[in-house]
């Protein structure tokens, strides 16, 4: 007979969980595993909610497995660490990103690649290595393996610095990769969402001339005037897109709902680069002749690895770069969801669970 949640590890937890695929998420007691000699447990202050979360509690791609605690933008405070922890001491405030686990061996792993590890172990509603399901932020503790636990900067507010551990390294890992940092450049940010309005700030910091391309108009005031975008086109609009056409050196993508490409990539220079980081639902269609005729190239992105998360981090505490952010309570995360589907949030839904539960 299976142990329950509730039961299969020492600690009571506890959170907000799905249980099918209505996405409706309801509270839930469960457990955490003790701290052990390189582990590290955070009691939990503020966790983003991630437009994936909305994916996974809904099961849009498929692999969802339930109960699901969502939430991988977590910041926090210290409360314990193993007898192997020297980076981390009680009291200090603290991240956990997108993955809690990886073999750390590998090819990957050894380049600090630990987000393409074969075995790697997402924060949530992944099998940890003792055969239990993880559970993610939407709860009041966590206890993560030192390697996957990251410092946060003196100046960042846990709030609106939370989601830059999802939405922030799943921008800035791709530009940095891909060369989208040279000052002077021409960069598009397509879909102006909880990503992309920290690759506006991202691409500002690193000296880019920005065109954020949106279907929305309404968000043209937002991303001039409060984001700091130079320019704003609205992909729907053939006259906007014909002004626009042969003017950006790169472009990152990051619509998570079904888009067409072709648009985007007429809006490239020769040589030009359009690195996706959404993830829609259904495949999208990749029109070839503009990609041949224009020596066009055509990438993808996951979130980076630690190392290179904890950088990302370090350049928003020097460059003052959080997300915008609305914070909700707990018990509020079913209306937000409701509103995250409809893209109704400048731009990310942070949950307060320091005021949201019951004192540790």
């Amino acid at each position: 007979m299976a142990t329950s949640p509730e039961n299969e590890h020492p600690r009571k937890a506890f959170g907000w969980a799905a249980r099918d695929s209505s996405g409706i998420l309801s509270p839930f007691n469960f457990s955490r595993r003790e701290n052990g000699p390189n582990d590290v447990t955070i009691q939990i202050h503020y966790c983003g909610v991630c437009h994936s979360d909305l994916h996974t509690v809904k099961n849009d791609w498929g692999f969802s497995s339930y109960p699901i605690v969502p939430g991988h933008e977590i910041v926090g405070i210290v409360t314990q660490t193993g007898s192997n922890v020297e980076k981390f001491k009680a009291g200090d405030r603290v991240g956990v990103g997108v993955i809690v686990g990886s073999c750390l061996t590998c090819n990957v792993c050894e380049r600090d690649l630990e987000s393409y590890c074969p075995q790697k172990i997402f924060t949530y509603g992944s099998k940890d290595w003792d055969g239990t399901v993880t559970y993610g932020g939407y709860s009041d503790k966590i206890v993560v393996h030192q390697h996957f636990v990251l410092r946060f900067p003196d100046n960042l507010p846990s709030d609106s610095g939370a989601p830059l551990l999802c939405a922030g390294i799943t921008v800035y890992s791709p530009m940095k990769y891909y060369g989208m940092i040279e000052p002077g450049k021409h960069l598009g940010v397509a879909g102006l969402g909880g990503l992309g309005h920290v690759a506006v700030k991202f691409g500002k910091a690193f000296g880019l001339k920005v065109t954020v391309i949106s279907t929305s108009p309404r968000k043209e005031d937002d991303a001039i005037n409060k984001l700091g975008a130079d320019s704003f086109v609205v992909s729907t609009d053939p006259a906007q897109l014909q002004a626009a056409t042969g003017t950006m050196d790169y472009i990152i993508d990051t619509i998570a709902a079904v888009h067409p490409l072709a648009p985007l990539l007429g809006l490239l220079k020769m040589d030009g680069k359009l690195v996706t980081v959404g993830l829609p639902e259904k495949p999208l269609e990749l029109p070839v002749f503009p990609l041949v005729a224009g020596r066009k190239l055509i990438g993808g992105s996951d979130f980076g690895g630690i190392k290179e998360t904890q950088e990302m981090l370090d350049f928003c505490g020097e460059h003052n770069i959080t997300a915008d952010v609305e914070v909700i309570r707990l018990d509020d995360i079913n209306t937000a969801m409701e509103r995250l589907a409809k893209s109704d949030v400048r731009y990310r839904f942070v949950i307060d669970l320091a005021s949201s539960l019951p004192a540790q």
